[in-house]
């Protein structure tokens, strides 16, 4: 089951896809896709819908991120051994967490914001994980039972303001449009195995990015077990959990960063694609 929210910013009404593509509004049925709708009991519920008997939804509409509701959006850093590897960093022994501002979150076709005064931002495509029930010191094995989907997520990232301003990373990672998450929540039944997709990001048609789930350090159980022992999940939070190598800052000889003007297209297998283009800050 694949599960969006559609409409203008901040009015997003929520809404599935069925099997012909067609986005249907499920105004009618929930208030939104967040909270209780997560959970098994909730999901189970909107299976049981014949989308057919559901109204249509112009192909057009905006959609917005999949989730509303959320606590937090977190943050697995340098999860792809190669990745680490193109930036010169060593492997870390446990997952390196950090929280992207709630208000960098956006739809997955919205416009990315070059901001002020900034001369690397760069591109890191993502698997995400979405909570769907409340978890707090979950083991691996119960890991999953917390998790209703998946989606595709964009960490976009200031180089210069994530490594070379000081302090955390936070400053680098949490601008407005920082955080396009999307273009649907695919439930997790659709997903057997996360640890074998393909993710790939393309700027301005040159693939930059193309690897795979499978060379990730630390896996989506491993991943929400132990962000669930220093952070209490709630429904809705979205986990980034690492980028593959491509990216703009590991560019030899001389890293590449977006400007205005261009377009980011990326994807996960059966998650989805999205399509940015950036544009420069206008106060």
């Amino acid at each position: 089951m694949k599960l969006l929210r559609h409409g203008p910013k901040g009015q997003e009404k929520p809404g599935m896809l069925d099997a012909s593509g067609t986005i249907r509004d499920l105004s009618g049925i929930c208030h939104d896709i967040a909270g209780e709708v997560l959970s098994p009991n909730g999901l189970a519920k909107l299976a049981r819908l014949d989308p057919a008997t559901l109204p249509v939804v112009d192909a057009a509409t905006r959609l917005g991120p999949p989730v509303a509701g959320f606590t937090q959006l977190i943050c697995i850093g340098l999860n792809y051994a190669d990745h680490a590897a193109e930036t010169g960093a060593a492997i870390p022994k446990e997952p390196i967490v950090f929280l992207k501002a709630n208000g960098a979150i956006s739809g997955p076709n919205d416009d990315v914001i070059i901001p002020k005064n900034s001369v690397k931002t760069d591109w890191e495509v993502e698997l995400c994980i979405i909570i769907g029930t409340r978890a707090t010191c979950v083991s691996e094995e119960q890991a999953l039972d917390h998790v209703a989907g998946y989606a595709v997520g964009n960490d976009v990232s200031e180089r210069e303001w994530q490594i070379e301003r000081g302090g955390a990373w936070d400053k680098g990672k949490g601008c407005d449009t920082f955080g396009p998450v999307g273009p649907w929540l695919v439930t997790k039944d659709e997903v057997p195995d996360p640890q074998d997709l393909r993710l790939f990001c393309e700027v301005d048609g040159v693939m930059r990015q193309d690897g795979s789930t499978k060379t990730m350090i630390f896996g989506v159980k491993t991943i929400v077990s132990y962000v669930s022992h220093f952070i209490t999940l709630h429904p809705g939070d979205v986990i980034f959990t690492g980028t593959p190598p491509g990216v703009g800052l590991g560019v030899k000889p001389q890293p590449v960063f977006l400007k205005p003007g261009q377009t980011m297209r990326l994807g996960v297998q059966g998650l989805g694609e999205q399509t940015q283009r950036t544009v420069a800050y206008a106060g």
